[in-house]
């Protein structure tokens, strides 16, 4: 009930922003970002957060989504909602193929690992221009529509982007609570204890991450349609960084503090923009206070402070009433 409690208030604000802050640039051009971050985060949260398997490459399944429905719909022609089911195949066949040979690996063998498929991938999308454009990308991506209704506008672009990360929140938390989330939970935990419990660790590791980078693949599609631009900077190194960066400050192992995290890193540049030079030094230096004042990130930062400031008052409450009585 809490879980659904909290999806349910970020629902009604997500909801609500564009009616408070009608034609604000904040809402709909950077909440747009916002809103794909996010829904990217939630997807590594999952493998990192939930799993316990580090990731440094999940930016390149959200370029092969952008990129399959690019190509399929600026090269052949293709209609832009099947190239999205063309993605999310390919993806999915990608990671799954991968999956087994890289999730045996632990620890920063793991995270060295992802980070060669993601520069791989990256260097595909760059070598292969006759197909992706190369490093001057692709454009002209025609937008989405469906039965006359057209996604030209940024305040419909953040209401199917916006719908898009209450179903991916949705998703999470009801795996989280299931069985196959204890098993992830477990496996976090301790991989042989989970193997010691009957947990195929190998299918669940795989699961996981087919899971997430299908999610990627997703956000990359709608991405490519939105941007109607795709190029490989958009997809390399430093933006798996940035999504990592997301999941840990907002709190490994919490769906809504992997949206917290991708909202503050989204917002924060833009607000900071008006400090010029210092802007990147201020930047580092907020970052380095989070994470130094909340080691366990944001989200479940302020749980445990609302808790201690909530347990104190009612200490102080019990003491004065025995005073009173005594």
């Amino acid at each position: 009930m809490r879980r659904l409690g909290g999806f349910y208030l970020l629902a009604v604000a997500v909801a609500a922003l564009p009616f408070i802050f009608p034609d604000n640039y904040f809402v709909t051009v950077v909440g747009v970002s916002a809103g794909l971050h996010a829904i990217l985060a939630v997807s590594l949260n999952l493998l990192m957060g939930y799993a316990g398997q580090i990731s440094l490459g999940h930016a390149a399944f959200f370029g092969m989504g952008a990129y399959t429905s690019a190509i399929l719909t600026t090269r052949y022609g293709w209609n832009p909602w099947p190239t999205i089911l063309v993605g999310l195949a390919f993806t999915g066949v990608i990671a799954y193929i991968v999956a087994r040979p890289i999730l045996k690996l632990k620890g920063h063998y793991l995270a060295m690992a992802t980070l060669g498929l993601g520069i791989i991938v990256h260097i595909v999308i760059v070598q292969m221009g006759w197909l992706t454009g190369g490093p001057d990308g692709l454009g002209s991506i025609p937008t989405l529509s469906l039965f006359g209704w057209t996604v030209d506008t940024d305040l419909r672009w953040y209401a199917v982007i916006g719908t898009l990360l209450m179903l991916v929140i949705w998703l999470a938390l009801n795996l989280i609570d299931s069985r196959s989330g204890r098993a992830l939970r477990a496996l976090h935990g301790s991989e042989v204890a989970a193997e010691m419990m009957g947990i195929d660790t190998a299918a669940t590791k795989t699961g996981v991450f087919v899971l997430a980078a299908l999610i990627a693949s997703l956000a990359g599609s709608v991405f490519a349609h939105q941007q109607a631009f795709v190029s490989p900077g958009s997809f390399d190194f430093f933006f798996s960084i940035e999504l990592v960066t997301m999941v840990v400050l907002g709190g490994m192992a919490s769906t809504y503090g992997a949206v917290l995290g991708a909202i503050i890193l989204t917002f924060l540049p833009e607000l900071l923009v008006v400090f010029e030079d210092y802007e990147v030094m201020i930047f580092g230096a907020i970052l380095m206070g989070m994470m130094i004042f909340l080691p366990q990130g944001l989200f479940i930062g302020f749980q445990d402070l609302l808790r201690k400031f909530t347990h104190r008052r009612a200490v102080t409450k019990k003491e004065e009433s025995s005073h009173g009585v005594a």
